[in-house]
């Protein structure tokens, strides 16, 4: 008998121009894909409905094909098959995993018990939960939003590059949505799709490494089987924090747009991955995957230079 087919994907999220952090994760993701035989899929996980910007999706496609990075197969986008997340829904009311909660944001955070940083979220604490949470729910509403029930019980990630890690989901986020009036929550789109469209290998951002125990809550509830993890190191401002507009215009688009080719974005991409380089230099993808190694990239988060700009400036 053949062995299964690992399967990886890159999902970009159209809520805005892929940067240079996206670019560096998705050349990983594309070169560990290639080097080791795994089949990859583009999805795009547009289901962030408020944040979505739907003239993005044609830029996200033209940006990685810009930088020389292909793809075996394109997912329909997220949004227009929801089918298997209602599918999921409905399990995790009939078997009492889920309740309604119908609290806003605004009054979770009023009920916080202890302060919260602006990456972490919010806890939703227990005394919140309603009387008849973990009772079975046979036609879970689409217009309400739905809390997956946690437990106290420690959830084990295993990360081929961030190494082991325990989360407590009850300490941590608590009850975390899985279904808005919008529709299927991030954490539920995600786990349903990896497992349905036979995604084996997920590499992504480490911030991302706190969904990961969320998303193995909800593929344990369901069944479905888990991927195999690999987090990798974000690449952040001067200031700590991870690449956004207050960090300077940092989108794949504004180097193409001031001259730079894919070759020298590469080169800065391949310097800040561990590639065997005495200084930047300009690379193609082809070069990239030869001698790209897993092994060598750097455990540490990557801080956008001065250096690294005007690299790219030429």
């Amino acid at each position: 008998m053949s062995e299964p087919c690992e399967r990886s994907r890159l999902a970009p999220s159209p809520t805005g121009a892929l940067h240079l952090g996206n670019a560096r994760t998705f050349l990983i993701n594309w070169a560990m894909a290639r080097q080791s035989g795994w089949s990859l899929s583009l999805r795009i996980e547009d289901i962030d409905h408020p944040r979505v910007k739907p003239e993005t999706i044609d830029l996200t496609r033209e940006d990685l094909q810009w930088l020389g990075l292909d793809w075996d197969e394109e997912a329909p986008l997220q949004s227009t098959e929801l089918a298997p997340c209602r599918a999921a829904l409905q399990t995790l009311g009939s078997d009492g995993r889920i309740f309604r909660c119908d609290l806003t944001r605004n009054e979770v955070q009023r009920a916080q018990s202890a302060p919260h940083d602006r990456d972490s979220g919010l806890r939703f604490e227990p005394h919140l939960r309603p009387p008849e949470a973990g009772r079975a729910i046979e036609h879970p509403q689409e217009d309400v939003t739905w809390r997956m029930l946690v437990t106290d019980q420690l959830i084990h990630v295993e990360d081929r590059f961030a190494g082991p890690s325990s989360w407590s989901l009850a300490s941590t986020c608590g009850d975390f949505p899985v279904w808005t009036k919008a529709g299927p929550s991030y954490q539920l789109a995600v786990a349903v799709d990896d497992a349905r469209q036979g995604i084996t290998q997920v590499v992504r951002g480490d911030d991302l490494l706190p969904s990961a125990a969320r998303q193995q809550a909800l593929q344990d509830a369901l069944g479905l089987r888990r991927p195999t993890w690999w987090h990798l190191p974000l690449v952040r401002g001067r200031d700590g924090r991870r690449l956004a507009k207050r960090h300077g215009d940092t989108r794949l688009a504004h180097f193409r747009d001031i001259g730079a080719t894919p070759e020298r974005v590469i080169g800065l991409l391949a310097w800040w991955s561990g590639v065997p380089m005495d200084a930047r230099v300009d690379i193609s993808a082809a070069e990239f995957l030869e001698c790209f190694d897993i092994t060598r990239v750097p455990p540490q988060d990557i801080t956008l230079s001065t250096e690294d700009l005007a690299w790219l400036a030429g």
